[in-house]
C-alpha cells in the first residue's frame, strides 16, 4: 500500500494544503488540538471532492443507462459471435461508438476519487509514524497524533498492536470498537447503495447478463471493504464512510428524480407527478417537462408505466404536448392501448334514428306513415275489385271453349293476370 501511495505522493501537498485550511477554520471553533477539528477537516475534503465530481457523476449515470439499453444488442451480438472473439469485441466497440458510451465511464468517479484517497492515506499514515508530510509541519503533526475520535487517534488502525497505540496515547480496546463499527457502517452503506440501485432503478423487463454482475458486486464490494478497512487508519475510515454516505444520499436523490425507464423508481415517480399535474393542471420545472417529452416522443416504445401516465392525464381531461407541457383538452379523448398506439376522437355526434318500420297492412294499403316530405308518391297496386280496369266488358270477352273457365270467374282471372303482368308491390318504406 506504501507503494502505491508513493505513486500518488504528487497530489499529497494539495491534499494536506486543503486538510490545513479547513483545520485552521475548526480549530478556532473546538479547539486545534480535537478529534472535531481534525475529523470535520477530513469531512469537509471529502465534500469538497465530490462536489467537484459531480459532472462525472452525472456522466457515470448515463453511461450506466446507456449501457442497460445496449444490453439486449450485447447479448445478441455474443450470441451471433460467440466463436469469434476477435469479431465479436469489434462489434461491441463499433456498438458503444454508434451509442456514444463506454463501459469504463460508469467508473469515472471512482477513478477519480483514487489519487485523493492514496495522498489522504499516505498523509495519515506520516502522522502515524511521525513524519511530516506536504505542509503539514511539525506542529500540526503533534496536534493531529494529540486528536482523538471517541477515544481513537486518526492515525491508529484495527490491525495495531497494544505498544503502537499507546504511543499514539490511546488503549487498544477503543481502537478496535471505534474502527470495528466505522467498518460496519461503511460496508452497511456500500451495500444498501448497490442494493437500493438494484431493487428499484433497475430495468425489470429486461433481463441480462448486466444484472448478474451488479447483483454479484452488491455482495462483493462491502466484504472488499471489511478486508481492507482493518488496515486502514481511523481517518481514512472517516473519509470512506463519508464518500459512502454521500454516495447513498446522492443517489437516492437521482433515483426519486430520475428514475430508469422500466424500473419500480420510474412507477413510483410517474404517480406522484400524475397526482401533481392532475391537481395543478401542468408541469413544474424543467425535469418534469424533460421527463413527460420523453415519454410522449416514444410513442408505440412506451413501457406499462409510462402508458399508465398517458392514459390517468386523459381520464383527468389532460393532453401531454411533445414539448413536455400539459394542456386541457377540449372534446377530445386520447386512447393509449397495451401496445403503445394512441388513438385521438372528438365528441361523438348523435346517431342517425332509422324511420319506424310500417306493418303489413299499412303497407298495403300505401299508408305514408314512414315517408319523409318531399318523396314523390309511387304508384299503388291493390288486390281489391276497385282497382281493376274499368274499360274492360265482360260482355265483350267470351271464354273460349275449352279454356276450363267457370261461368263468372272471368272478372277474377283478369285481375289476377293484371296483378302479374302489372306494376309490382311498392317496396317497405324502409329500404328506400
Amino acid at each position: 500500500m506504501d507503494t502505491i501511495a508513493n505513486l500518488f505522493s504528487f497530489i499529497t501537498t494539495p491534499v494536506s494544503w486543503v486538510i490545513v485550511q479547513f483545520h485552521t477554520v475548526y480549530g478556532a471553533i473546538f479547539g486545534p488540538d480535537t478529534g472535531w477539528a481534525w475529523g470535520l477537516s477530513i469531512v469537509s475534503l471529502v465534500i469538497l471532492i465530490r462536489i467537484c465530481l459531480i459532472p462525472l457523476f452525472v456522466k457515470q449515470i448515463k453511461a450506466t443507462r446507456a449501457m442497460q439499453t445496449l444490453q439486449p444488442e450485447m447479448k445478441k451480438i455474443q450470441e451471433r459471435y460467440k466463436n469469434d472473439k476477435q469479431r465479436q469485441s469489434e462489434e461491441m466497440m463499433k456498438l458503444y461508438k454508434d451509442a456514444g458510451t463506454n463501459p469504463l465511464s460508469s467508473c469515472l468517479p471512482i477513478l477519480a476519487q483514487s489519487p485523493f484517497f492514496f495522498a489522504l492515506y499516505h498523509v495519515l499514515n506520516g502522522i502515524a509514524s511521525g513524519e511530516t508530510v506536504g505542509v503539514i509541519n511539525q506542529s500540526l503533526l503533534e496536534s493531529a497524533q494529540k486528536a482523538h475520535i471517541f477515544g481513537a487517534p486518526l492515525a491508529a488502525k484495527f490491525l495495531d498492536s497494544a505498544a503502537d497505540v499507546e504511543k499514539l496515547g490511546a488503549s487498544l480496546m477503543d481502537v478496535r470498537v471505534v474502527t470495528a463499527i466505522m467498518i460496519v457502517l461503511m460496508s452497511g452503506s456500500q451495500f444498501y447503495t448497490q442494493r437500493q440501485l438494484m431493487t428499484k432503478n433497475v430495468d425489470t423487463t429486461v433481463k441480462t447478463p448486466f444484472m448478474q454482475q451488479q447483483k454479484m458486486l452488491m455482495y462483493v464490494f462491502p466484504i472488499m471493504f471489511a478486508f481492507f478497512g482493518i488496515r486502514f487508519p481511523v481517518g481514512v475510515l472517516i473519509y470512506w464512510l463519508t464518500t459512502n454516505v454521500w454516495t447513498m444520499g446522492q443517489q437516492m436523490y437521482v433515483i426519486r428524480n430520475n428514475p430508469t425507464p422500466g424500473s419500480k423508481a420510474q412507477a413510483a415517480y410517474l404517480e406522484r407527478l400524475q397526482k401533481h399535474v392532475t391537481q395543478h393542471g401542468k408541469t413544474r420545472g424543467r425535469g418534469q417537462k424533460a421527463i413527460v417529452k420523453a415519454i410522449v416522443a416514444k410513442g408505440r416504445d412506451r413501457n406499462e408505466f409510462e402508458r399508465k401516465f398517458i392514459n390517468g392525464l386523459t381520464k383527468a381531461g389532460l393532453v401531454a404536448q411533445p414539448d413536455g407541457l400539459v394542456v386541457a383538452g377540449e372534446n377530445v379523448t386520447v386512447v393509449e392501448s397495451e401496445d403503445g398506439t394512441t388513438a385521438t376522437t372528438a365528441a361523438a355526434a348523435p346517431k342517425r334514428q332509422q324511420p319506424k318500420r310500417q306493418s303489413k297492412a299499412q303497407r298495403q294499403s300505401g299508408g305514408t306513415s314512414g315517408s319523409t316530405p318531399g318523396d314523390e308518391p309511387e304508384s299503388k297496386t291493390s288486390l281489391t275489385k276497385s282497382d281493376e280496369p274499368q274499360d274492360t266488358k265482360p260482355s265483350a270477352a267470351k271464354p273460349a271453349s275449352g279454356s276450363g273457365n267457370k261461368p263468372g270467374t272471368g272478372s277474377r282471372s283478369k285481375a289476377q293476370s293484371g296483378q302479374r303482368k302489372g306494376p309490382q308491390r311498392p317496396k317497405s318504406p324502409s329500404k328506400k
